[in-house]
């Protein structure tokens, strides 16, 4: 498993000069850095180890203006090497990189007393006495303190002994494969283009990889790759990773950009987080304050806003939003620090809960929901995204993004819930998820719908789907409207009659005058055969209406015993068969059809021909080609 190491302490605490006696690399490359002997901007190295694993190494800054780039270097990181001066002890920076450390989630360490050869015995003993108690109360009170001198070599093979157990102590735990690589680094390269730097923190990349800059959506493709300086044809999580990018140039991409692969990962400018206050914050953190905002290897200006209370003090633990004034794109389980706007100190950090935030009202359901992301396990996390969700549903790569697990842990925790119908897909093509609990509650909703069509609309068989996707489901993805529709089909709720749904108990029930009027118009139709009669010369011949008639007929229609062509003409079922029948046994010696053919093949005046090819063309048996008409392939 690759490992990253990253220096953190005071300013001129010695850690590049340690870094250089235990690799022989110079982690200041630039001019300035050379010229007032301190580390600016982030130095990158490697130390292989007695068994032959290479450890990564990356150099932060320890100058209190510098703090942004040691946040960044820190980010990706598997332990820490905490470098404190022997002639000078703990300081400022030593303090507030220990804190940023704990904020990010870093638990493991070991720690270095420099410049041993500068103090006498009694002074390093004092040195590491105030040490010892002071690291007592963080999560390296049980790291090994090694007492190291760089210009003389004292203790430099302890230091690496200590670092190989470090190594072969930490958890290989599983993690999300969801490849990302955050920007610390853009340069220019003669003869190969733009190149980024960047820990690699989850999943893999190769060589001619497609990928995305986020959170700008930037289309770009991997020309080559190098880990730690020696080219390679794929990079895996905890590297560091040079990506020589192709078609960019330096100024489209920055440092906090992500490199991500296409359509995984989802901008968004609000973040649902729990935030804890350090301990040490000289003051409390208030509802809608401004903060410098820290995530990966991004610095941002952002607001905060509390959901419980109207400030945070130090020491709590709450559940806020971050409003930022440009998308962001995060993972669930990101860990993040905010330093306040002025003066610049670090004061918090916390946990990335939901990466696709909504602007949020204080109210019991919201909190209630963010309560449940709180240490939650992936298979509740999926819940409460898709109950708070609710009919928008949730895609399989948003869920991937919200609870960061592996793609093959993800699939099996959906097929499991899927399976308990506690969660559907709705959306095959799409890989569209919706919660049970809204199923069960959008099907109870419909069928009430049309059991109120069946009672305003005694005389019709039912609902048609284009009324119900216009109607009922008209605030409603299409795909799930037509997944809850096919559901209630295939567990009998509802039945489906010529171009109807209706409920199984609902039947039309005529009176007794209706139920002649309708065999009467049917016999009339019937009877007028391929030349049915005027609907005015029917209504008057049966003393009725056309008001009266309205419904009859379009029960008759309803139940395809009679067809519509027009307001006025209708055809029975069995005459318009006869038509077809005619029409396809032209077709068997003839390639096309005029209207003058039809008319000489049904014995019909235009009247009747041109709603008729009208009508078969609406069936799908013709097809118009300019003035003639052809016979529909597997018609």
């Amino acid at each position: 498993m690759p490992v990253i190491m990253g220096t953190a302490g005071h300013i001129d605490h010695g850690k590049t000069t340690l870094i250089k006696a235990l690799s022989g690399i110079d982690c200041d490359r630039l001019k300035d850095e050379k010229k007032r002997g301190i580390t600016i901007e982030l130095g990158f190295a490697y130390l292989d180890m007695p068994d032959g694993q290479r450890l990564g190494i990356v150099d932060v800054p320890g100058h209190e203006k510098f703090v942004k780039n040691m946040v960044a270097g820190a980010a990706g990181i598997d332990f820490v090497l905490l470098t404190v001066a022997a002639d000078e002890g703990i300081m400022p920076q030593t303090r507030e990189h220990l804190e940023i450390c704990s904020l990010l989630g870093i638990r493991e360490g070991i720690v270095a007393v420099t410049k041993t050869d500068t103090v006498d015995e009694e002074l390093l003993e004092l040195a590491l006495e105030e040490l010892r108690d002071y690291l007592s109360a963080t999560f390296l009170k049980d790291a090994p303190i090694i007492p190291v001198s760089a210009h003389t070599g004292q203790g430099l093979d302890q230091l690496t002994k200590a670092l190989q157990e470090k190594i072969a102590g930490l958890q290989s735990a599983e993690s999300s494969d969801l490849f990302r690589l955050p920007v610390d680094r853009v340069f220019t390269m003669r003869g190969h283009g733009t190149v980024i730097t960047g820990t690699l923190i989850s999943g893999q990349v190769g060589v001619g990889d497609a990928l995305t800059i986020y959170p700008e959506g930037t289309w770009t493709r991997v020309r080559s790759l190098q880990v730690h300086g020696h080219s390679v044809e794929s990079a895996h999580a905890g590297q560091r990773t040079a990506v020589n990018l192709h078609g960019l140039e330096v100024e489209d991409i920055e440092r906090g950009d992500v490199l991500a692969r296409p359509e995984t990962l989802f901008p968004a400018q609000i973040w649902d987080v729990e935030i804890t206050m350090l301990p040490s914050s000289p003051k409390a953190l208030k509802h809608r304050k401004e903060i410098h905002f820290h995530h990966g290897s991004r610095e941002t200006l952002a607001r905060v806003y509390l959901f419980e209370g109207e400030q945070a003090d130090p020491g709590d633990s709450l559940l806020a939003q971050i409003h930022f004034p440009a998308p962001m794109v995060g993972v669930y389980g990101d860990r993040f620090v905010i330093r306040s706007f002025s003066p610049l100190r670090t004061i918090a950090g916390g946990k990335l809960l939901n990466p696709c935030g909504l602007k949020m009202r204080r109210s019991t359901r919201n909190l209630d929901f963010l309560q449940s992301l709180r240490n939650a396990e992936p298979r509740e996390i999926i819940l409460s995204q898709l109950e708070f969700a609710g009919a928008s549903g949730l895609s399989l790569a948003k869920l991937r993004i919200l609870c960061n697990v592996s793609s093959k842990q993800l699939s099996k925790i959906l097929q499991d819930l899927g399976a308990r119908q506690e969660i559907f897909l709705f959306d095959r093509e799409n890989l569209g998820y919706v919660s049970g609990s809204y199923v069960q509650q959008a099907t109870e909703d419909l069928l009430g719908f049309i059991e109120d069509y069946h009672q305003k609309n005694p005389m019709k068989l039912g609902v048609s789907r284009g009324m119900l996707t216009s109607n009922w489901g008209r605030k409603l993805p299409p795909k799930l409207v037509h997944f809850l529709i096919e559901r209630c089909l295939k567990q009998g709720r509802l039945v489906a009659e010529q171009e109807a749904l209706r409920l199984p108990e609902h039947s039309i029930t005529l009176a007794s005058d209706q139920t002649k009027l309708k065999d009467d118009l049917l016999q009339a139709y019937q009877q007028g055969g391929t030349q049915p009669p005027n609907l005015n010369d029917v209504l008057e011949r049966l003393a009725v209406s056309r008001k009266e008639a309205q419904a009859v007929l379009q029960l008759l229609v309803d139940e395809g015993r009679l067809i519509k062509l027009k307001d006025g003409l209708f055809y029975s079922a069995e005459a318009l068969e006869t038509i077809r029948s005619l029409v396809r046994k032209h077709f068997q010696e003839n390639s096309e059809l005029s209207p003058t053919d039809f008319k000489e093949l049904t014995g019909l005046s235009r009247k009747f021909s041109i709603p008729l090819l009208e009508q078969l063309d609406k069936e799908k048996l013709t097809m118009r080609v300019g003035d003639v008409r052809k016979l529909r392939k597997g018609a």
